[in-house]
């Protein structure tokens, strides 16, 4: 018993859709999106501020983030996290691209924004490093961390209360 009864044209118009998707998509050569155009649509977007750039570790990080609606600057799609127990080395991850972006002069801040875990908390360390050497005159920050809204402190485990009071903001 078959669960999809679509007319032959449909289902050959699908597939054919599904095959040319797949010809047209590429990466944007500026950011890393994947895209059918290059330069992508937010790396064109005349709005949007040049002089922050938001590296993520990968395409889904970045569409959590626009989906938001409330980030407005530019992108740079990691490719990874440093990971060596996975053979995950800086070498893997589009650090030429970065270095070229900071080249270009625009960007006055990083936002690392890549996670909580072990390999996120490296890769900051690895980038924050490597960025404060070669282009000092570049802020670098981070997402913060700490106990997500509506919980409680007494069901917060151990890091998550001790990013929390690390990452503390100032009340005034």
């Amino acid at each position: 018993m078959s669960f999809l009864k679509w007319p032959e044209a449909e289902t050959r118009r699908l597939g054919a859709a599904i095959h040319d998707l797949r010809d047209k998509l590429h990466l944007c050569g500026h950011c890393g999106a994947l895209s059918d155009t290059d330069p992508c649509s937010v790396c064109l977007d005349a709005s949007r501020s040049r002089d922050v750039l938001c590296v993520v570790a990968d395409w889904d990080s970045m569409l959590i983030l626009e989906s938001g609606g409330f980030y407005t600057g530019q992108y740079l799609i990691l490719g990874g996290l440093l990971a060596p127990l996975d053979n995950v080395h800086p070498d893997n991850l589009e650090l030429e691209k970065l270095d070229a972006r900071l080249k270009q002069g625009e960007t006055a801040e990083i936002i690392l924004a890549l996670g909580a875990t072990v390999e996120a908390e490296n890769t900051a360390s690895f980038l924050n490093a490597r960025v404060r050497t070669r282009f000092p005159h570049i802020r670098v920050s981070r997402l913060a961390q700490g106990i997500p809204l509506g919980a409680e402190v007494k069901f917060m485990d151990k890091e998550t209360l001790r990013q929390s009071l690390k990452f503390r903001q100032d009340l005034s």
